[in-house]
Order: structure tokens, then sequence, then C-alpha cells
């Protein structure tokens, strides 16, 4: 690089007369509109040549397509700015902007003292990009060294400068600094407010981003959205649908962020109806349907059960980014549905839409789920092969679950050896998880053991053992399982599902009987009961013994929450309509054998949506066809 501008400065032998204003003119306007560095070149040689060498505003400009252009070098940036006798403020915020772009963090702190020492004068333009890289660099003492000069040097009020600053100590989880900031701005914009509620939001203070929010007069849509996001990203969704309805009745527009962030909501709770409200609104408004926005009704129909309505939608976008193509072979996936998954890839490569990385995380999951092992094995060599994709954990937890479910758990053990990183909790949880159904006691323990101690706080983990343990008729040690679980503080996650009917989202809990229709529920249920065992339904005791159940085994099996909203819905929906079942937990064996007899005889369709897969309950068959 050196050697290129030497060679740039060498091509006049003697010194040539100053540009005329008309092409000096030119030139500069020519720099506005470069597009690569072969192109500066030419034009910084004019410069050179017609004695602008020294000219802040030529090499300025110079300077900031080197330092901020994709196309740019910033090297070349530096090798010039060190040629200027008198850089001026612009030319040293430039550079600061540079470094910032390309991760120099340090050097750019460097170049603001180097800044100071020159006796060059800061301006409002200098802080902003200063205040970002100790944020990024978690560099608390220097972020506060840099607020410091930001009122030293007279911008103590300056908006963007302030805002900078709140992002700073919300980073630093400084909520007091950031609030005491926030109180000194003279004038707020929607980046102060939801800098602020999001970074409550971000540390736990739900409560207190709330109160930011309800201080505001005018909301505009950012902060609703803030808001929102905020209640969605911290699973509170009641509160977020409460607050779109709020959102509604004072009149506030909808627009995409909005409406993603519903969407998001509605996915997870499966609120269906109010999914389609917002998809609806979406196709009647000028809201621009970009890909994150497609990928997220997908996503929404996939996750609330509507396969074909996902499929649908996906056929007719008009531009499908990879986003949407690989949502909809990860909702096909969900769905057990690994032969059409792998039909989207060939669509997808037909298209010349190369998979990325995530493409085939989501399609090994759908050759877990529907038990194509050869098809995933094939798959896994292929991402490499074809693509250069090499495999990543996820990648491995997928076929390490592929082999195990089918029964192959020496190879699974196998695959595991040789990863060339060590496993984490996931692909052991897979392995573990293929012990349980497949009863290998003493692999289990091994495995089982092993996932605690990566995984400590997580119930789940306690359950698998402990079950195991319990099939073999190992008491003691489920008893020392327990003992070990409740020395650490660990919980059992209680177990909810969730049914939406007429747009409202109810909730049930095992055993629960908070909700107001409690005494019909609990009757439907008996009822419900009697007529599936007249079909010839059997609980299933074996498992009340054996299995430690997630959904606490201090609530009767006949009650555990997804047969309370199963009940619910036969109550409150017309004969013949789908009902739809999300649930947080893994389905339990008897609730999954209950649901097949409760299609059949109510003559529904039943789907259910647990913590790892979808259920199609119709005619006394369920899709997963016991896979699962």
């Amino acid at each position: 690089m050196q050697a290129t501008i030497i060679s740039i400065l060498q091509v006049i032998p003697t010194p040539q007369p100053p540009l005329s204003h008309q092409t000096s003119n030119n030139t500069l306007r020519g720099l506005e509109s470069c597009s690569s560095m072969s192109k500066l070149k030419q034009f910084h040689a004019q410069i050179v040549k017609h004695g602008l060498s020294y000219d802040n505003d030529a090499m300025g400009r110079v300077i900031k397509f080197c330092a901020i252009a994709e196309s740019g070098d910033l090297n070349y940036a530096l090798q010039v700015f060190d040629k200027l006798p008198e850089p001026d403020p612009f030319i040293y915020n430039t550079v600061i902007r540079g470094l910032l772009k390309s991760q120099m963090l340090r050097d750019s702190l460097l170049y603001y003292l180097c800044m100071l020492e020159r006796s060059v004068w800061p301006n409002s333009f200098t802080f902003p990009p200063l205040i970002r890289v100790c944020c990024i660099d978690n560099a608390v003492e220097e972020g506060k060294q840099i607020h410091g000069h930001v009122v030293k040097f007279g911008f103590g009020f300056d908006r963007f400068s302030q805002n900078n600053l709140i992002h700073m100590y919300v980073n630093f989880r400084c909520l007091e600094e950031a609030k005491r900031v926030f109180d000194n701005m003279c004038e707020r914009d929607d980046v102060s407010w939801t800098t602020l509620i999001s970074g409550y939001a971000q540390l736990g203070y739900l409560d207190e981003a709330f109160q930011v929010f309800d201080s505001i007069t005018e909301k505009s849509s950012v902060i609703w959205n803030a808001m929102i996001s905020a209640y969605v990203q911290s699973n509170r969704f009641h509160e977020a649908f409460a607050l779109f309805e709020r959102m509604g009745s004072e009149g506030v527009v909808v627009d995409k962020f909005l409406a993603a962030s519903m969407l998001s909501a509605c996915t997870q709770l499966g609120a269906l109806k109010q999914g389609e409200w917002i998809v609806e609104h979406v196709k009647k408004s000028v809201i621009e349907l970009d890909s994150k926005l497609g990928a997220t009704i997908i996503d929404m129909y996939c996750k609330c059960g509507c396969l074909d309505k996902a499929v649908e939608f996906f056929k007719g976008l008009p531009r499908k980014g990879i986003s949407s193509w690989n949502c909809m072979i990860g909702g096909l996936a969900m769905h057990g549905k690994g032969e059409a998954a792998i039909e989207v890839l060939k669509e997808m490569e037909s298209e010349r839409v190369a998979p990325d990385y995530i493409t085939f995380v989501n399609l090994l999951s759908a050759c877990a789920h529907s038990g194509l092992v050869e098809e995933g094995k094939h798959y896994f060599r292929y991402m490499k092969e074809a693509y250069g994709i090499e495999p990543g954990m996820e990648h491995y937890g997928c076929l390490v679950d592929l082999l195990g479910r089918a029964g192959l758990l020496v190879e699974a053990r196998r695959v595991i050896n040789k990863m060339p990183m060590s496993p984490d909790v996931g692909v052991l949880g897979a392995l573990l998880g293929a012990c349980r159904i497949h009863k290998n006691i003493e692999l289990g323990e091994k495995i089982g053991k092993q996932v605690i101690e990566l995984e400590p706080q997580n119930s789940g983990r306690y359950v698998l053992l402990a079950n195991l343990y319990a099939y073999a008729g190992r008491w003691e040690d489920v008893a020392s399982i327990r003992k070990l679980m409740n020395d650490r503080g660990v919980k059992k996650v209680p177990g909810f599902s969730i049914v939406e009917l007429e747009g409202v989202v109810n909730e049930f809990i095992a055993g629960g009987r908070t909700h107001p229709q409690a005494k019909e529920i609990y009757a439907k249920v008996n009822e419900m009961l009697d007529r599936i065992k007249s079909a010839g339904y059997f609980p299933d005791s074996d498992g009340m013994q054996h299995d430690i159940d997630e959904e606490e085994t201090e609530n009767p099996l006949n009650y555990h929450s997804e047969k309370l909203a199963i009940a619910f819905g036969l109550l409150k929906s017309k004969p013949g309509e789908i009902l739809r079942i999300t649930k947080n937990l893994r389905v339990c064996k008897d609730c999954h054998q209950a649901s097949k007899f409760i299609s059949k005889v109510y003559d529904r369709e039943i789907i259910v949506r647990d913590r790892n897969r979808f259920h199609h309950f119709k005619g006394g068959e369920c899709s997963c066809k016991d896979y699962w």
C-alpha cells in the first residue's frame, strides 16, 4: 500500500499549475460517485498531480471512500491520513468511523487521543462512534471518560450523543446512569424512548419498562413495537396481546415491525385466529411484505398447525428469500413431513437458491422426525460435498437424533466419538432421549450423568434419567435423582396447554381448577374418558408407575393439561371443528393414546404441538405413526 501512494506522489517530476475551479469540482464530484479502489486511485492521482494533496476537503473525500465504502481499503485511508499535515475534525471522525466499521476498536480510541494531542477540537459527530466503540468493546472506564468529554466539549445536550450514551450504559447494565442521561435530555425522540424501554426489558425489568412506555403522551408505532416486542421476547404473551388490543383502540397504524412482533406472539401461543387477522391486515394494507415478514407468516402458520396454509402462502410469495425456504423446510420438519421437506430442498436448488447452514439443520431434523435414516445420512454428507458447508453442532445433534430414534444407538455413539468438537448438551441429550425410547439403561445412565452436569438447572435432564431408573426398577436411584434436584434447587417446569377458541387464548395447567368453567370441564373430561374406555382405551398405568412425569405426578393422569384443553375445546367448539392445542412439554404416552381414541370417538381432528413436534390425531391415528 505504501508503495502505491509513493508511486502516485512520484508521477509528476515538476509541479503543475493548480486545477481550475471547474476541473477541481469535476474531480471531487467524480470522487462522490467512485465505486472501486482502482477508480479511487485514478482520482487520487489527479488530485496529487494538481497540487491538492494537502487539501482537507479533497483528501477527506479520498479517506471517506477508503475508510467507509464497502469496496474501500482502510489501510490506504490511514496512509493518506498520515501524509496530511493538519487533518480537520471531519477527517478524524471519518477515520474513527472506518476503524469502528473494521472492528479496530482500540485504534479508534487511539486516533481520538491523537486528535486531542494535536489540538483538533472534536465536534458533535466525533462522539457517537466513540461511544459505540466503548459499548461494543465493553470498555466501561473508557466509556465513562468519553461521557465526561461529551460534557466537557459542550455536547452534553446533543441528542445523538445522549442516545448513544443511554445505549452504552444499558449495555454496561448500568440502568441508573442510563436513566440519568435520559432524564437530563432537553429533547427526546423515538430512539431515546425505545432504547430505555428495551434496556429495562433486556435486563428483566418489564414493569419498569412499561412505566416508561406509559408515561409517553404521544406514542409512535415504533414505541408501541418496542414495548410489545419486549413482552414477546420475555414470553409474556398475554400482556403483548392486551397492549396490541389497546393500540388498536387508540387508532395506531400497524406497520411491518409490529406485525412481525405480534405474529411471533401468535406463534408462541398457537393463536391462529389472531395470527390470521394480522396476515389479512398485511395483505389489505400498504405494509411491505419483505422476506423477513414473509418468513414470519410461514412460521406462524406452521407452528399454529396450519401446514396447508403455510405451503399455500409460501408458494404465493413473489420473491422467496433464504429465510422463507428455511422456514418452510423447518415447518415440514416439525410436522413429520420428511419427504416433502426434501422436495422443497430440490425445488430450492432448481431455482438456483443456495442452501445454507440452517437449511440443512432443518432438513436433517425433518429426516429425524420421519425416520428417513438413509436420506438423513446422505444429506449430512451432501451439504459438505455439494456446498462446502462443514457440519456444525446442530447438524451432529440432528444426525444423532436420527440414528437414536431409529434404534441405532451404537452408530449414534460412534458419530459422537468422531465429532471434530466436543459434543454439547443438545447432542448428548438427543442420545439420552433415544436411550429412554429404547430402554438402554447402561448407556442412558452414563450419558444422563454427563448431561446433568452440563446443564444442572434443566429439570428435564433429571427427569429422563430418573425415568430410565424407574423403568429398571432402581427406585433408590430414582430417589437419589429427586434428592439431587432438591439439593440443587431444581424445579420442574410446570406443564400447561393452550387452546384458542373464538380468538381467545385459554390456558390450562395439570389438575388446575382456576378456570371459571372448571366444573363443566372436569365433567367433560370424565365423560370423555368413559366414552373412550368403551371404545377400547386403557389408561397407561405402567407409565404412571415408571415415569417420573414432567407434568407433576401429584396430578392424576386423567387431568393432564392437554386433556383439560381438549375437553374445553369439545365443550366450546362446533361439531367437526379442528381443535388446536399447544403444550410446553412433551406429550406423555397416555395422553397420546387417549388423544387418538378421542379423535375417533368424537370424530374430531386434534392437532397438538408439543415441545418437540406436531401430532395430528384423526380417526384414531396420529400423523407421527407413534414414531416420537
